[in-house]
This record gives structure tokens, C-alpha cells and sequence, in this order.
């Protein structure tokens, strides 16, 4: 049974900055594509940022977390990261993490291919 499970989410102030954390089990990550969507209130699911199987340069961004976030993974712990900077009030959120066996990181982003989901954690941006 594959299960997702992020932490790290909570409120903070704008300016700050979180690290979210999606253990996986059930699968690998080695082979996977990975990646991060948020679903603020009242809007569709977006996302954010996803990151290739098999090379670690290849990565896609939305451009409302360009330079601000960072997306990765750690194979041993079986672990997707997002590194959230310079927070915005529009960053509120909840935050999925999302696997997928053949997506491509446009694929899953841009037309959300995905087979795993997690079960989300709510980030809060508020002065």
C-alpha cells in the first residue's frame, strides 16, 4: 500500500520561510517523478513544482514561486522536500505532494498526472 504523508506546513508570517517534508512508502522515489501542488480556497489545484525520475536538473517551477521555492528528494528516506522562501500571503494554501511512475515533471505539473497523492497540509501566510 503506497502512502504519502506531508508535515512541516503552519503559519507564518510574510517574509518567512517553511520546509515542507512527504514521506513516501510503497515505492521508491528512484524512478518516480515527484512533485508539489496547492489548492488555496475557492480555487483549483495548481502546480507548483515537480521534479524529473531520473534527472535532478529537471525541474518546473510556476512562475507565482519562481525563485522562491525549491523542490527535492532524498532516495534514501524516501522523501520529497519543498523549501518555501520569502512566503506571501498568496502562498496560503493546502499542499499536496504527488508521485507518478512515467509522468514527465510538464506532465504532471501542467496537466497533473499523477497515481499517488498525499493527504495535504495547510500553510498559512498572515501578518
Amino acid at each position: 500500500q503506497v502512502q504519502l504523508v506531508e508535515s512541516g506546513g503552519g503559519l507564518v508570517q510574510p517574509g518567512e520561510s517553511l520546509r515542507l517534508s512527504c514521506r513516501v512508502s510503497g515505492h521508491s522515489l528512484e524512478y518516480y517523478t515527484v512533485g508539489w501542488f496547492r489548492q488555496a480556497a475557492g480555487k483549483e489545484r495548481e502546480g507548483i513544482s515537480c521534479l524529473d525520475s531520473g534527472h535532478e536538473d529537471s525541474t518546473y517551477y510556476a512562475d507565482s514561486v519562481k525563485g522562491r521555492f525549491t523542490i527535492s528528494k532524498d532516495v534514501a528516506s524516501n522523501t520529497i522536500f519543498l523549501q518555501m522562501n520569502n512566503l506571501k500571503p498568496e502562498d496560503t494554501a493546502i499542499y499536496y505532494c504527488a508521485t507518478d511512475g512515467v509522468a514527465t515533471v510538464q506532465s504532471m505539473c501542467l496537466f497533473q498526472t499523477v497515481r499517488f497523492w498525499g493527504q495535504g497540509t495547510q500553510v498559512a501566510v498572515s501578518s
